[in-house]
C-alpha cells in the first residue's frame, strides 16, 4: 500500500526540523572579538563624563540656592541653549563638566559670586541605538532614556520575532575607535541569572535568527496546505 503524499511531506519536514535541533542551530554564534566593558556600578557616571551634548538633548540646569534660575532646556538645532540673565550659550560638542564651567563663568561674570552650577541630561535625543535582525520592527531609535538596557532596546524594536534566537543577541560598540562585540543570552537575563547590560548611544543590537525555529514556523505555515492535500487525496 503506497504511503500518502502528505505523510511523505510531513516526515521530510520533521526530519529536517529534528536535524536542525540536534545540530544546535542558533543562527550561527558569532565569535567574541572582545567583551564589552562592565557597566558602571554607580549608573551612568562614566557615560556622563565622556558624553558630548548634541542637538535635541534635554538638559536640567540648576544653580545652587538660586531656584529661580533652575531651567529645563532643550538644545536647539544650532546646538545652543538659552538661560535666564546670560542668554544663549553654545552647548553642542561640550561635555557636561565643560558646559557647567561655561554657565558658571557667565553667571559669575556679572550676577553671582562663585556660583555652583549642576547640569543633568534628561533625554539623550542626539544619541541613537540601532536595533536590527530578528525583531518585529528594526530601526534606528533615539535614546530618550539615559539608562537604556538591552531589554529596553529590544522593546524599541517591538520585541523579538518568532524566529529569533534568544541565546544569540549581539551588541556591537565602538570604544575609543576600537570595535568591540559581546553576545548575550536573553533567556538568562530574563530569569535574572545574568544582569541586563546597559546600552550606549551608537550601539548596534543584532538579534540572530534560530534556523530551527524558522523551520518550525515553516512547518506550521504548511499545515493548512497539508490538511487540504489529505482531504483530497
Amino acid at each position: 500500500m503506497p504511503i500518502p503524499p502528505y505523510r511523505v511531506v510531513l516526515c521530510w519536514l520533521m526530519l529536517l526540523f529534528s536535524s536542525a535541533m540536534l545540530s544546535g542551530c542558533g543562527g550561527g554564534k558569532p565569535p567574541l572579538a572582545r567583551d564589552l566593558p562592565e557597566p558602571d556600578p554607580l549608573g551612568v557616571s562614566s557615560m556622563y563624563s565622556e558624553y558630548r551634548i548634541g542637538p535635541n538633548d534635554l538638559l536640567l540646569v540648576k544653580v545652587f540656592q538660586v531656584e529661580d534660575l533652575e531651567r529645563e532646556v532643550r538644545v536647539d538645532n544650532s546646538g545652543r541653549i538659552s538661560l535666564p540673565l546670560i542668554g544663549t550659550i553654545q552647548a553642542t560638542g561640550l561635555t557636561l563638566q565643560e558646559l557647567q564651567e561655561t554657565v558658571a563663568a557667565r553667571y559669575g561674570d556679572s550676577y553671582l559670586q562663585n556660583p555652583q552650577v549642576s547640569i543633568l541630561i534628561q533625554e539623550f535625543n542626539s544619541q541613537k541605538v540601532t536595533v536590527t535582525g530578528a525583531v518585529d520592527q528594526p530601526g534606528i531609535y533615539p535614546m530618550e532614556n539615559p539608562q537604556l538596557t538591552l531589554q529596553q532596546a529590544l522593546a524599541l524594536g517591538r520585541g523579538m520575532s518568532n524566529v529569533a534566537s534568544r541565546r544569540n543577541v549581539v551588541v556591537f560598540r565602538t570604544v575609543q575607535g576600537q570595535r568591540m562585540v559581546a553576545r548575550f543570552d536573553l533567556s538568562q537575563i530574563e530569569k535574572g541569572a545574568m544582569p541586563d547590560p546597559q546600552i550606549h548611544g551608537g550601539d548596534i543590537v543584532v538579534v540572530y535568527r534560530s534556523d530551527a525555529r524558522l523551520l518550525l514556523r515553516t512547518v506550521l505555515e504548511l499545515t493548512p496546505f497539508v490538511m487540504v492535500w489529505r482531504a483530497y487525496r
